[in-house]
């Protein structure tokens, strides 16, 4: 098989690509304000690692079968990277939310105890990224999203 008629490949690509657009509209919906950081940004609705991964274990399970050995090594793979999604990486985004409180306070503190000269705000401090991981729900979506646009990918592609 070539690079260019790797199903799962592409499918684990699409998936990504779908997943970190679509974020822009659904949060548009929420905010009534467009984000486009959030095309290239980590966390947010749906979990494009979620679907990256989900496509993949979808894309192999119809090349290769559910009994295959690679489907087992991407169904475990997936499993691994939408719990360290929700997990691990939700943990550090909330810690980072809470550091970046921490240092506006600090620097609050330091402004009000001292008559610094001003400064723009970029250079005195430097925000630590707290959209890291997913909710449970972002990641389920985001795997949801990996599977059907993959089945639907297949079925367009190979009926």
């Amino acid at each position: 098989m070539s690079l260019l008629e790797n199903f799962p490949l592409w499918a684990s690509l699409a998936a990504i690509f779908f997943a970190q657009f679509i974020k822009v509209p659904i949060q548009f919906i929420a905010t009534k304000k467009f984000d486009w950081s959030l095309l290239t940004s980590t966390g947010g609705m749906p979990s494009s690692h979620s679907a990256a991964v989900t496509a993949l274990s979808t894309g192999v399970a119809l090349e290769s079968g559910l009994d295959s050995p690679l489907f087992a090594v991407s169904a475990v793979f997936a499993i691994v990277t939408m719990f360290d999604a929700s997990g691990v990486r939700r943990q550090a985004g909330k810690h980072a939310t809470v550091l970046n409180q921490l240092v506006a306070e600090f620097n609050k503190f330091v402004q009000d105890a001292k008559t610094w000269q001003e400064k723009p705000e970029q250079e005195k401090r430097k925000e630590l990224k707290e959209l890291l991981g997913h909710e449970p729900i972002e990641v389920f979506f985001g795997g949801l999203t990996g599977i059907l646009l993959t089945l639907a990918l297949h079925y367009l592609l190979f009926i």
